[in-house]
């Protein structure tokens, strides 16, 4: 039987955020949110060791330090708010794209042959999505992954991560703003305020 990783920050710290300690277990999401500038992208980019920092981050019993930078963040898999594109066309992004995955997000196989250049904005945050799920990471970083959809489809794209985090027991820190997106996704809040990581209480 697969033993499905935990993610723990031990003292981590950057910029004006002070120490972090936290550990999310297999197939929780643990949402962040706090104020424009307030560091939460830059807490995401530090857990994936893209920025210097204090503290450390571990995954089970391997520390982010004892790693090549490349291999950790194959591991810890940040999703951006701005994922990049480094090939012309969709599809050399996603050799093995599964077309239930596709459907589910909205799309066809056609996707596949589409230039990037012809993606919207959303059309890139969901294939950004199953372009890092097809990797198959051992956790997840996700910055406002449904922040350009409306409200249907970002229902949808949550409906089908959520079934993906737990069949694959990924731990996972998302930025959020929306409370009840907040409320349909995440096990525990962490709220920035001023330098300081606080839970808010669930009302559920």
């Amino acid at each position: 039987m697969t033993k499905f990783p935990a993610l723990r920050l031990a003292r981590l710290a950057i910029g004006e955020l002070a120490e972090v300690s936290l550990i999310i277990a297999p197939g929780e999401v643990h949402c962040l949110s706090g104020p424009s500038g307030s560091g939460k992208s830059r807490l995401l980019r530090a857990v994936a060791d893209l920025e210097p920092h204090a503290g450390e981050a571990w995954l089970d019993d391997i520390d982010q330090s004892s790693l090549p930078a490349h291999e950790w963040r194959a591991r810890v898999m940040l999703v951006p708010a701005e994922s990049h594109w480094w090939a012309d066309s969709v599809g050399e992004h996603l050799p093995q794209a599964d077309v239930s995955d596709l459907e589910a997000l909205g799309f066809t196989t056609e996707v596949l042959g589409w230039q990037v250049a012809r993606l919207s904005s959303g059309e890139k945050q969901r294939l950004a999505l199953l372009r890092a799920v097809s990797r198959e990471p051992a956790a997840l970083l996700l910055d406002e992954p449904t922040a350009n959809l409306d409200d249907a489809t970002t229902r949808r794209v949550e409906a089908w991560l959520v079934t993906r985090i737990r069949e694959r027991g990924w731990p996972v820190l998302w930025v959020a703003h929306d409370p009840a997106q907040i409320a349909r996704v995440a096990q525990r809040h962490w709220r920035i305020e001023g330098s300081e990581l606080l839970e808010v209480a669930s009302w559920t």
